[in-house]
């Protein structure tokens, strides 16, 4: 069966087309500045890498676009071969704990639940409608990067605050990175030759979006973002954890209204915000390198923050078989990773400096006698959607 795994932005459309069930990758894509003059797309099919600059209005445009370059590059010889679509939806509430079939209904509840995601739901939810248009046989799928932390208790997920906060505008926690985070904890259980319901796993997924997630047993019982993704750990332009007071006291110091400081704990701090350098982490540690005292700072907070959370993890599983390093920090920072081993010694992790001294490879990097394994393990998010838009197609 041939999948396509659609993930779109509000001015982008990235995909993904695999053979399933052997999930290899046929040809895969994005197109970006959608709506914009000298629209980009990007395809990487054969070992080709392909570049074009074209106009492209709207995402209907761009899917059309797409499936023409399919037949045109004889991936497909007809677009009767596509099986079915699964589609990154990235807000889904607390009614889907699951990837489920796309109807009239589930559009709906996804646009109901949008301002708990205004900036990606209704973007998601242009790349579905776009694809039902041209492919109006197929079935869709969507796969909610909220559905796999449905699994957390209620002494969990919900906030000492006001209990009808809850009740009426579903103020909890809901978590991110879900489809990430599920992919990887399923991934090391084959490592390391287990059923994941045997064993217990703190998957980092450590990009400029960054989160943790504590999985028991092959289900999430707690992960670091909350009501909305600024929860956590410091990130790249994000603050991760802060006393809410300051919300309050920063806008009456700096006469900004609420919104305005919302804005800058989300695009201003973390690594941005506390080197005063630059919010990619490659920059920070070659800045650090050269005895720069606020870019060590802001790794080393992250690097705490991070810490304290997989400890606070470790007492809530009672132990922890493997800590997984993914995504585009974890994949790549290698000092990073050391900086967090030697901070979780008394846990009795061991980093191998040798194993460790690699870039985005699928790896034990941990030492033979260290009591919890440490994995490098790329994410791949986009075989985990077509993953389950073959289970529910077929």
């Amino acid at each position: 069966m041939k999948i396509i795994a659609v993930n779109a932005g509000s001015s982008s459309l990235k995909f993904q087309l695999l053979e399933m069930p052997s999930e290899e990758v046929l040809i895969g894509g994005i197109v970006e500045r959608i709506g914009m003059e000298n629209s980009v797309v990007k395809i990487k099919a054969n070992g080709d890498k392909l570049v074009e600059q074209v106009v492209i209005q709207n995402h209907g445009e761009a899917v059309e676009f797409l499936l023409k370059k399919l037949l045109e590059l004889k991936v497909l010889s007809s677009l009767d071969e596509i099986d079915g679509v699964g589609h990154r939806v990235v807000h889904g509430g607390e009614k889907f704990s699951d990837s489920v079939v796309i109807t009239d209904e589930v559009i709906q509840v996804i646009k109901d639940v949008s301002d708990l995601a205004p900036l990606h739901n209704p973007a998601n939810l242009t790349g579905i409608e776009a694809f039902q248009k041209a492919l109006p046989h197929i079935k869709g799928v969507a796969v909610f990067d909220t559905a796999f932390h449905q699994t957390m208790s209620e002494d969990v997920y919900l906030y000492g605050v006001p209990y009808i906060w809850y009740e009426k505008y579903g103020v909890r926690k809901y978590g991110f990175h879900g489809t990430s985070h599920k992919y990887v904890s399923l991934r090391v259980a084959e490592l390391l030759e287990k059923k994941p319901g045997e064993i217990n796993v703190v998957v980092l997924h450590l990009g400029n979006g960054a989160s943790l997630c504590a999985v028991k047993g092959g289900v999430s019982v707690d992960t670091s973002m909350g009501f909305t993704p600024l929860a956590g750990i410091l990130m790249g332009t994000r603050s991760g954890d802060i006393d809410p007071a300051i919300v309050e006291f920063i806008s009456e110091k700096e006469n900004k209204s609420v919104k305005e400081v919302i804005n800058d704990l989300n695009k201003k701090s973390g690594y941005i915000g506390l080197s005063r350098n630059s919010s990619d982490s490659r920059d920070l540690w070659t800045a650090a390198h050269a005895g720069d005292r606020q870019s060590l700072l802001a790794v080393k907070k992250q690097v705490k923050m991070i810490c304290d959370y997989i400890a606070a993890y470790y007492v809530t599983m009672g132990s922890i078989d493997a800590i997984c390093f993914t995504a585009g920090v974890g994949e790549n920072a290698i000092f990073t990773r050391q900086l967090i081993a030697k901070r979780l010694a008394p846990l009795g992790v061991k980093i191998d400096e040798e194993r460790n001294f690699i870039r985005g490879v699928e790896r034990l990097i941990s030492t033979d006698d260290s009591k919890i394994k440490l994995f490098l393990l790329p994410t791949n998010e986009e075989v985990m959607i077509a993953r389950d838009t073959l289970r529910l197609t077929k």
